[in-house]
């Protein structure tokens, strides 16, 4: 009795996962059945009309004097102590020359550690001003897409490996998203493009310890 109630209950199961199955089938080819409809939005363009993205332009741009500013005070800073060094190296003591010459080398190993740092900050800076402004436009895509029943909504930018790489024109978005938030789009040309600024100050080299050369009297 008991095997035979075990073998009903296991049918049970093999005919509760035929019929789960089964509607995951008719569901998934219901929805195959559906019109796709398809547009496509440039994340940049949309970005570059937003009032946002003057504020964030203006924000990296003082942050990147800020960074200028640190790099040019370092700077300064193992300038005057290798011009002091240069002059008086050949009355120095050979402590107080090689203590020198330490102190050199450290500050260029510093002003190089933090070339290579300014730019990874610069671009995390970056992101930090960015998060709110990319979550905006997605939530206004997702509004759109829901609105006017879009199945998707492409990324028309272009870069190395574009997600769009044609589509009618009917089928751009961009100006709707922008619209949804309350912007009137203006031509391309006119807005600004938000970029990192690069440090383009050159590197100061370490002074090699016992090989700094003094100027000639």
């Amino acid at each position: 009795m008991t095997s035979f109630v075990n073998r009903v209950k296991k049918l049970h199961l093999t005919f509760a996962a035929a019929l789960l199955v089964a509607s995951s089938f008719f569901a998934s080819s219901a929805q195959a059945q559906a019109p796709l409809k398809i547009g496509f939005t440039s994340v940049e363009y949309v970005l570059s009309q937003m009032p946002e993205s003057k504020q964030i332009e203006s924000d990296l741009k003082a942050y990147g004097s800020q960074l200028e500013a640190q790099l040019k005070t370092k700077t300064n800073e193992y300038q005057t102590k290798l011009d002091a060094y240069q002059k008086g190296a050949q009355s120095m003591t050979p402590v107080v020359k090689a203590d020198t010459e330490k102190e050199l080398t450290r500050l260029g190993q510093s002003i190089q550690e933090f070339q290579q740092t300014a730019q990874q900050s610069m671009q995390q800076k970056q992101q930090t001003l960015l998060r709110p402004v990319l979550d905006k436009i997605q939530k206004n895509i997702d509004a759109v897409a829901d609105e006017q029943g879009y199945t998707y909504i492409l990324n028309s930018d272009s870069g190395s490996n574009p997600i769009l790489l044609h589509g009618p024109k009917d089928g751009d978005v961009s100006d709707v998203i922008l619209k949804k938030m309350g912007i009137t789009p203006t031509a391309p040309s006119n807005a600004p493009t938000v970029q990192a600024p690069k440090a383009n100050a050159p590197i100061v080299p370490p002074a090699p310890a016992g090989k700094t050369k003094t100027k000639s009297k």
